[in-house]
């Protein structure tokens, strides 16, 4: 096959990978990576090479299942382990997903207050503009404005070049770890490995490979996909913490949203890079607000055996819209709400992804390694020994992270 064909056939592959990973940098993850930089520097730029490589052998596991099976992970939990295991686990990630609903609508919000706009009017107006967009569209259109979208991202590396950092200390810091035995160091190390490794990933990537109708001949091109989004998404962390880092760390400002950043940001690194940051945010925002309410459609309907996809229709897919239109109305009815409870919120779904995330990738791991299920797309025992490893480092991280979110940090 001559290289020209296979980079078509890429190109008509590629989507999945490349949405799932980058549009995890939502408004919980930028403001993650905004506060690592703004409260230590360069110190935290390490985690995100063990975290890289993490995500690329959970998501390449994934996809891979969807790639042969044609099925979402929902699908395949319900048909091995029943009804009753998988109800639960939907139940809590709807919680979940709903609070990274809020967060995500929040961010939007945030951006368009700081950019000069009234959050009552945008944030409606962004609800109805994503409404259309999945409910109205089908599955080719919205991948399509969705991969457009990712493109913003790199405004985030603008914007950390803008900041002109000490490069020799930027790759000092990703290269030689430097831990600090201190507990908001170790709480952000941790959130960093969180915010990046989430259990709607792992659905809505399945369920997108499902839907896009990838079949296991072109699994090579989807792996690739994978691989290429995986790393996107992080360089794009690296350049938020680095942006943050450079501006206001040396200066001791502290913050504790993503929007707080940017507003920092224009009397340090001026109007260009406070611009992109901000609208960069709004952005990642917007996307996160339509695949993590996507994503509780695709795994409930999944579990319960309801018709699915955006290449349904309101008539072909009830359940499947108004999972989808109920996820986006509540949570910009509780952003507009003075006083509404939005950091317990924020807290609560990371608290819940916590304890999710080990049962999803325990359940992933098991489904792989199913002969009946993969047949010779099985993980290799070289294969399995990494994913174990990295399984159990999350899974302990992962408890540890529970504890942290649940109790009170001091400053």
């Amino acid at each position: 096959m001559s290289l020209w064909r296979r980079f078509v056939i890429f190109l008509s592959i590629m989507g999945p990978g490349v949405i799932t990973a980058n549009i995890d940098n939502d408004a919980s993850g930028i403001t993650t990576y905004s506060v690592c930089g703004a409260r230590f520097g360069y110190a935290l730029l390490w985690t995100l090479i063990p975290t890289t490589i993490a995500l690329i052998v959970i998501q390449e596991m994934v996809a891979r299942m969807g790639a042969v099976t044609g099925k979402g992970l929902s699908d395949l939990i319900r048909e091995q382990y029943g009804v009753r295991s998988t109800f639960y686990m939907m139940t809590i990630l709807f919680v979940a997903n709903f609070g990274t609903t809020v967060a995500n609508f929040a961010g939007w919000a945030a951006s368009m207050e700081i950019l000069g706009f009234s959050k009552y009017v945008m944030a409606p107006l962004g609800a109805v503009f994503i409404w259309f967009l999945v409910v109205r569209g089908n599955y080719r259109s919205v991948e399509r404005i969705l991969l457009a979208a990712c493109l913003l991202y790199f405004g985030y590396v603008l914007s950390g070049i803008m900041a002109k950092p000490d490069w020799g200390a930027v790759s000092s810091a990703t290269f030689v770890p430097r831990i600090q035995w201190d507990s908001e160091y170790i709480i952000l190390c941790i959130a960093i490995i969180g915010t990046t490794i989430t259990p709607w990933m792992q659905f809505y990537l399945q369920s997108s490979i499902a839907e896009k109708g990838i079949k296991k001949e072109d699994y090579k091109a989807s792996r690739l996909d994978v691989f290429i989004g995986c790393s996107i998404t992080d360089i794009v962390s690296f350049f938020i913490i680095v942006t943050c880092a450079t501006t206001l760390f040396p200066l001791g400002i502290r913050i504790n949203e993503a929007h707080e950043a940017a507003l920092a940001l224009k009397p340090l690194a001026g109007d260009y890079a406070f611009l992109i940051f901000a609208v960069c945010l709004a952005n990642a925002s917007l996307l996160g607000a339509i695949i993590v309410p996507l994503a509780t459609s695709y795994y409930i309907c999944e579990a319960m055996g309801w018709e699915r996809g955006v290449n349904k229709t309101f008539s072909e897919a009830p359940q499947f819209m108004w999972i989808y239109t109920f996820m986006i109305v509540t949570a910009v009815i509780v952003i507009l709400i003075p006083k509404a409870p939005l950091v317990f919120l924020m807290v609560l779904s990371s608290i819940l992804n916590g304890i999710l995330l080990p049962f999803v990738l325990v359940y992933a791991l098991s489904l792989v390694n199913d002969r009946k299920i993969m047949g010779n797309y099985v993980n290799s025992k070289f294969y399995n020994v990494i994913s174990w490893a990295t399984i159990g480092s999350i899974a302990a991280l992962a408890i540890v992270f529970v504890f942290a979110a649940a109790l009170p940090i001091g400053d």
